[in-house]
């Protein structure tokens, strides 16, 4: 846990009428983000223990969908808009950086969906234990893109 929080503070500047920037170090506004990365760091823990590949594979793409929301929480800018965007198509935009990690997590959506609807036989072993660690290692870096302030 106190991995977490040292990595949710960053740098960000406030700024006075007769000054230029200052910069403190400070946690981001909404202890929301600290608490998704808890729950994803949850979701992994249980997608490793988890007896079915489908169970894993479901586990872990969930855990990675919530490290993106905790970046979310902590670099996006509320906007109105028209139409509902995909937190994925949301991340590529607020954390260029992981935009790549974005388009492939979006990429297993689709399966995700269809195993969680019954369809077990699209997920192996091997897909389940693959997607476990590539949100291990997406959990790493988006705690990192967290800590950056927002642009």
């Amino acid at each position: 846990m106190p991995a977490v929080a040292a990595l949710t503070t960053a740098p960000v500047p406030r700024y006075s009428k007769h000054e230029g920037p200052k910069y403190e170090r400070r946690s981001f506004r909404l202890p929301s983000a600290r608490i998704l990365f808890e729950q994803a760091r949850q979701g992994l823990l249980d997608a490793e223990y988890a007896a079915h590949p489908v169970d894993r594979y479901v586990q872990a793409h969930l855990a990675a969908l919530r490290a993106a929301a905790a970046v979310l929480a902590a670099r996006a800018r509320p906007r109105n808009r028209a139409q509902p965007i995909s937190a994925w198509a949301l991340l590529a935009t607020v954390a260029p950086e992981l935009a790549e990690w974005s388009a492939f997590f979006a990429a297993s959506s689709a399966t995700r969906a269809a195993a969680e609807a019954g369809a077990h036989r699209l997920v192996t072993v091997r897909d389940a234990d693959d997607l476990l660690r590539q949100a291990r290692e997406f959990l790493d870096l988006a705690r990192h893109a967290a800590a950056r302030p927002p642009r």
